[in-house]
């Protein structure tokens, strides 16, 4: 089916059949040259267009009983913060569509890897769950920045994935004092415990009863990657309903998984 939608490279012809057996279905999308029978309002009007099989049981057999490929654009305001529950689109689009089908939330938190393939070479054009050291066990792997004025993938632009309240990033909750008044929300990668005046603050009053942070959500008390990506548009979620002043959010590890976590925290607190 493939070929039905995109027009393969015989230069990676070989490379794409290996990524889709490995990572399909699964949260790996791959773009290709489109053919012409793709619809440009399927492709917002790009000669490329983006294929992902899902390992979701419920949206697999929708796409069964449709029989045919299946756009699917993201199910949340341009720009906004991801949904990973129906309630979270249900709060973002209610009103604006004619249905909702509640599969439960979502495994991974994040978004698809977006992936291209080269010659001899996978580009990541958006990181997400398969990371790029998987990939580079087929192929060298580039991670593509994309600029502003050519987007080749979503998730690519500067300001993306972002709560209402202004959302900064810190190398850690203990360097970091609110201004006097602020409401003050963390998301905290660093164990809660290492905090030792993370409940109870002084703000050079002497006031033990001033809170440092108004509200505080742990992506990960074991401090496991894959939780804080399960974790992390939930918690941005419920921390912008709270009617904060400012978000922090601490610095996950680079590595594996947390480039793709850093890559939404960095892209959210854009301005």
């Amino acid at each position: 089916w493939v070929e039905k939608i995109a027009d393969l490279p015989e230069h990676g012809r070989q490379l794409i059949s290996k990524l889709a057996d490995t990572f399909w279905p699964g949260p790996f999308t791959i773009v290709l040259p489109k053919r012409g029978t793709v619809p440009e309002i399927v492709t917002a009007g790009l000669d490329t267009v983006a294929m992902r099989i899902s390992a979701h049981p419920v949206f697999a057999e929708i796409v069964h009983v449709f029989g045919k490929p299946l756009a699917a654009p993201s199910a949340n305001r341009f720009g906004r913060v991801s949904p990973t529950t129906a309630q979270h689109v249900l709060e973002e689009l209610d009103k604006r569509i004619p249905l909702i089908i509640d599969g439960g939330p979502t495994q991974h938190g994040l978004e698809s890897t977006i992936a291209t393939v080269r010659a001899n070479s996978i580009d990541i054009l958006r990181q997400g769950p398969i990371t790029a050291r998987q990939l580079s066990e087929f192929a060298d792997v580039n991670i593509v920045a994309s600029s502003s004025r050519k987007i080749a993938a979503p998730g690519q632009l500067p300001s993306h994935y972002a709560p209402k309240t202004a959302l900064y990033l810190i190398d850690s909750a203990d360097s970091f004092f609110p201004e006097k008044n602020q409401r003050v929300g963390l998301l905290a990668w660093h164990p809660i415990s290492r905090k030792g005046d993370l409940q109870i603050a002084q703000r050079g009053t002497g006031d033990r009863r001033s809170l440092k942070f108004a509200a505080v959500r742990a992506l990960s008390v074991r401090q496991d990657l894959r939780e804080a990506a399960a974790n992390l548009f939930r918690y941005l979620r419920e921390l912008d309903m709270l009617g904060l002043d400012v978000i922090v959010a601490e610095r996950v590890p680079s590595q594996g998984l947390g480039a793709a976590i850093l890559d939404r925290l960095e892209r959210a607190s854009h301005r």
